[in-house]
């Protein structure tokens, strides 16, 4: 069950009664409400597979309580020891498959592992548990948590499918505090679900069907129409994912939980860092506090710093897949912000105008562009060939046609392109005159939302992208 789907919004209307009715007993009992809806929605989805993420909160949470205890040598061993357990599953369901294809083509032998089907939000809540215990091991966060409470936060189900990452220090507190009813917050949630919508299934759905094409046979087509099945999957990704997480923040507000924002303006970042300052900002900070900066970070001089930027966006590939497409990936984003770093001190001798901020604009624009060709490649074969297309093959005649051709698909990537310019004053303008809508302007509202849905998504729903990851 996903959050675009009828189904979804039928189930959480009738959650979301229970709840406001619940909202004056005793906070147990609303949190066993909210956790034995979430272990519902993740069943839906995984089926038995669920029962994986209450045993993985028992053990992460008796033995970060274990830890907290301990001293020295012991609760470092303890940490390592709950980094491992919580992996495991993730590595296992995640890459046990793709290595065993792997060994039995070195071997020539006829091993293979079963496909397995991958947990939904088992990397999600894997994170989560070890940033708790990390924190918890640096004292960062030194609350005592129940079971109950922890469960709660592994397994709080807008944050299952698409994040974003929250971290202890976050969350605890909010649930700890007497539930406070703010119709502005609920409202905000609600205006961050319909945006949400928006963006995924009116939008990076619609565009997701030509770019698909585009992908599966690049030498089938111009190579203008390879750029802009190119240009097309990076407003795709960027509205199907930041839509989600609109939606997944929205639901959390509508239930009085305020979670971080995870994508700022990411496409008008001046430079690859600031970029991964505003692109999924929960995984990209995860990296940085529990990777990067425990690998030395900034502190050890640069080649130091050139190394643990690449091993971190070499591990953030990984992260999103076993295949050698994603490791390139992360191998581009990783030189690029070396890069970066050992040119900053040139680059902060040339003055701000509007030259150059467009220049630079473009030159992030165009790397991340490039680089979205290896990550949604199925092979290096598609991304030469798609590559080769653009660079060999191009001709602007097409463009006429194109658009004749594509019309609504042009006029949603060339809104999306615009929305991209939307100052952050005027968003926020925006949405502060949505709050103060009457409630029936609302409801029309998420009704047109909802009916733009069924009517070009009428029988066939685009999974979410990061559902395989």
């Amino acid at each position: 069950m996903i959050f675009t789907s009828i189904q979804f919004w039928a189930a959480f209307i009738a959650f979301l009664i229970l709840f406001a009715l619940l909202r004056r007993t005793r906070r147990e009992v609303l949190m066993l409400y909210v956790v034995a809806a979430s272990l519902a929605f993740f069943y839906m989805s995984n089926h038995w597979l669920m029962l994986l993420l209450p045993a993985t909160a028992l053990i992460s949470w008796a033995l970060t309580n274990w830890m907290s205890r301990q001293e020295g040598d012991k609760r470092r061993a303890l940490l390592f020891l709950i980094i491992v357990l919580d992996l495991l599953p993730l590595l296992f369901f995640k890459y046990a498959q793709p290595f065993s294809e792997m060994l039995r083509s070195m071997l020539d032998t006829n091993f293979s592992l079963a496909s397995i089907a991958l947990p939904i939000g088992i990397s999600f809540y894997t994170f989560q548990a070890i940033s708790y215990s990390v924190d918890v091991f640096r004292r960062d966060f030194r609350l005592s948590v129940s079971y109950l409470e922890y469960l709660f936060y592994l397994s709080f189900f807008p944050l299952l499918l698409a994040g974003p990452i929250t971290r202890a220090g976050t969350f605890f507190p909010q649930i700890r505090r007497k539930p406070v009813t703010s119709e502005r917050l609920l409202y905000k949630g609600l205006w961050l679900v319909i945006l949400g919508i928006v963006k995924k299934a009116v939008v990076a759905d619609y565009l997701a069907q030509y770019n698909d094409w585009i992908f599966s046979m690049p030498d089938a087509y111009s190579g203008f129409e390879c750029l802009m099945g190119l240009l097309g999957f990076g407003m795709q990704i960027y509205l199907d994912f930041s839509g989600y997480s609109d939606i997944s923040i929205g639901i959390a507000a509508m239930l009085g939980i305020r979670l971080p924002e995870n994508f700022c303006f990411p496409y008008r970042s001046r430079n690859l860092t600031d970029f991964w300052h505003r692109w999924h900002i929960s995984l990209s900070t995860w990296f940085r506090d529990y990777l990067y900066i425990p690998l030395g970070g900034n502190r050890h001089g640069k080649a130091r710093t050139c190394l643990s930027l690449l091993v971190t966006m070499l591990a953030a590939g990984i992260w999103h897949g076993s295949t050698l497409m994603f490791l390139v990936w992360g191998a581009l984003h990783g030189l690029g912000l070396v890069l970066h770093k050992l040119f900053r001190p040139i680059l902060r001798d040339i003055r701000d105008n509007t030259l150059t901020i467009t220049v630079s604009r473009l030159i992030t624009m165009c790397f991340v562009a490039l680089s979205w060709t290896f990550f949604r490649s199925p092979d290096m074969d598609t991304a030469h060939k798609l590559l080769g297309g653009i660079f060999t093959r191009m001709d602007f005649s097409y463009t006429r046609p194109f658009i004749e051709a594509r019309t609504t698909w042009c006029i949603l990537f060339f809104a999306s392109v615009l929305s991209l310019f939307t100052g952050e004053k005027l968003y926020r303008h925006i949405e502060t005159k949505f709050i103060f809508w009457p409630w029936i302007m609302k409801l029309l509202a998420f009704m047109f939302v909802v009916q733009m849905v069924i009517e070009l998504n009428k029988s066939n729903i685009q999974p979410f992208l990061y559902f395989s990851f």
